[in-house]
């Protein structure tokens, strides 16, 4: 499937959207954010901080706060996930292709 993002550029991380753009929009803590999500502030803070990424089990609870699907927060982090992956080429280099 062919995308318009632009492949050299970073994906945007989930914690990025809802840090620069969800909370802001519903004027709302992290401690709040937390509570209302029912998870630790930690939690809260270290995906915001992007130290942590967006789980299943999170997307289920974002996507249902701010009413939108768990999809397209999974779809965000499986973006940032290949992106990285695919700039670590060593990482895969023992692996060879099956000969058709």
């Amino acid at each position: 499937m062919k995308t318009l993002r632009d492949p050299k550029r970073k994906p945007t991380h989930p914690g990025e959207m809802l840090r620069e753009d969800v909370l802001p929009a519903l004027n709302m803590t992290q401690a709040e954010f937390a509570k209302r999500l029912d998870v630790s502030r930690l939690t809260v803070s270290e995906l915001l901080l992007e130290k942590r990424g967006m789980s299943a089990d999170m997307a289920v609870r974002v996507g249902k706060l701010t009413n939108t699907t768990p999809e397209s927060w999974l779809r965000m982090q499986y973006a940032l996930d290949l992106w990285l992956l695919e700039r670590e080429p060593k990482r895969y280099r023992n692996i060879e292709p099956i000969a058709a």
